[in-house]
């Protein structure tokens, strides 16, 4: 798949994976969002490796990810989404969600993602809905070794 690049002003979305900085990533991550607290860097680099990554740089250095893994046909889910909040209030996010809904590759794909706090974003610069029906949608947990699942 050909490497998506956008400037706006001094900042950069690519979806070059050579890009992504793994240390600001999982810093991020494991740190400081509410979602993969505690997340493994092994578990990061592997999440990484296998979806489609729209980094957003500054310079040479990693300011913002969204994550997609889909099998660019019939699904998608986005997550781990993030701008560092030295960058936050200039847009950037708006400009991201954007980036990755009108990406060539996941045209006519179902999109879905979990948020806790950025409804107002997803559904404004996204297209996003509340899902209906949710009674249909089942989840199976993560299982830890021994059988556990990470709510235990």
């Amino acid at each position: 798949m050909q490497t998506l690049e956008l400037r706006r002003g001094d900042y950069l979305i690519s979806t070059d994976p050579a890009r992504l900085d793994l240390a600001v990533i999982h810093g991020y991550l494991s740190e400081e969002s509410y979602w993969a607290q505690g997340r493994p860097l092994d578990v990061m680099r592997r999440a990484l490796q296998h979806s489609l990554c729209f980094g957003v740089y500054l310079g040479g250095d990693q300011v913002g990810l969204a994550r997609v893994l889909t099998d660019y046909a019939t699904f998608a889910w986005l997550c781990d989404v993030f701008v560092l909040e030295a960058h936050r209030g200039q847009g950037l996010g708006k400009w991201l969600i954007q980036t990755v809904v009108a990406h060539p590759a996941l045209q006519g794909v179902l999109t879905v993602l979990g948020t806790r706090d950025a409804h107002g974003l997803y559904q404004g610069y996204g297209g996003f809905e509340p899902m209906q029906d949710l009674e249909r949608w089942m989840l199976r947990p993560r299982r830890r070794p021994g059988g556990h699942t990470n709510d235990e």
